[in-house]
């Protein structure tokens, strides 16, 4: 691979751009051992430190592999000027990658790199995600039928790193199964899963400000990562988006909700409670809050994430 690249890994789908990184490091240790890997979130340190970074050589390694992530809030012209000086002229030794869920970054930032760098990875589409659950468990030797398939996919974040994550827990528990039943489905990922972003979206969209901070902090003790919950509020609250366009268009028929992945009652009840709370310029700020206060909390420290993520969750109450 030739060294002094940079690449835009974009979009929501977590699972695929997982798979797009650990490819990009294999290429490079390819050429022979000793790659050196650091990751920044832009936000915790400035453009200009970055830069000084990724210009410095390494005493230890001839490669290194950088990553910028939360690229979307980098948008200061002197900041973006500054990051795409570099990128016109990367250092030989270093690859660098701009990572985002957003599908696109400052025009100044996607300039310099080349067509064929830039990757967006798309959620699955709705005809996909049905065929790529029955096909996880084929390849694990076990069957699920097609209701239990629809049960998975309204209860894990439709990207494959979750659905790959709570399909292997459920072949773990049921492996020994003849057939996965939308019954084993709702026993196990419930069971296992008492508190999740899921359910502190539930509390949210009812309005219970009380039981949202009992939720996250049931969360929190239980050791459930920041970064992992508001990753789920995340995704929670773009699906609410585009229910709160459904109903804005007249279009949300059955056909229509199950299309977005609400097509069980249970689901659509959560996604009803809140669009009587939030419209879509509400949903549109809760999400710039959420990433906001991804950036803070990984820059703050362990001991103030109790106090950062209660502050979220005040900011995120419905007006």
């Amino acid at each position: 691979m030739a060294k002094g690249s940079c690449f835009l890994f974009l979009g929501p789908e977590l699972g695929e751009k997982q798979e797009a990184i650990n490819k990009l490091r294999r290429d490079l240790k390819k050429d022979g051992p000793g790659l050196e890997e650091s990751s920044f979130y832009a936000g915790e340190k400035t453009a200009a430190e970055i830069v000084a970074i990724l210009r410095n050589g390494s005493l230890f390694s001839d490669k290194r592999l950088f990553f910028i992530k939360n690229a979307e809030v980098l948008k200061k012209s002197e900041d973006v000027d500054l990051l795409a000086s570099y990128m016109e002229s990367p250092q030989e030794d270093t690859v660098l990658v701009l990572i985002s869920e957003n599908p696109g970054l400052d025009k100044g930032l996607e300039k310099p790199v080349p067509k064929e760098g830039k990757r967006i990875f798309w959620e699955l589409f709705e005809d996909r995600k049905g065929p790529w659950v029955t096909s996880f468990f084929e390849r694990s030797g076990c069957r699920i039928g097609e209701d239990a398939a629809e049960a998975v996919l309204e209860m894990v974040e439709n990207n494959t790193e979750a659905l790959r994550r709570e399909c292997s827990r459920l072949i773990l528990f049921l492996g020994g199964k003849g057939e996965i039943t939308a019954g084993d489905v709702e026993k196990w990922l419930s069971h296992t899963r008492e508190e999740s972003a899921f359910t502190l979206f539930s509390r949210i969209a009812e309005g219970n400000f009380e039981k949202s901070i009992e939720s996250l902090h049931i969360l929190l003790g239980a050791k459930e990562s920041p970064p992992a919950i508001l990753a789920g509020l995340s995704w929670c609250f773009r699906k609410l988006a585009a229910y709160l366009s459904l109903v804005e268009t007249g279009g949300a028929d059955e056909f229509s909700m199950k299309k977005i992945g609400l097509a069980s009652a249970k689901v659509r009840r959560d996604y009803v409670q809140a669009a009587r709370r939030y419209n879509l310029a509400e949903t549109s700020r809760c999400l710039s809050l959420i990433a906001e206060y991804d950036i803070l909390q990984r820059s703050a420290g362990a001991g103030l994430e109790g106090i950062i993520m209660d502050t979220l969750l005040y900011k995120l109450r419905a007006p």
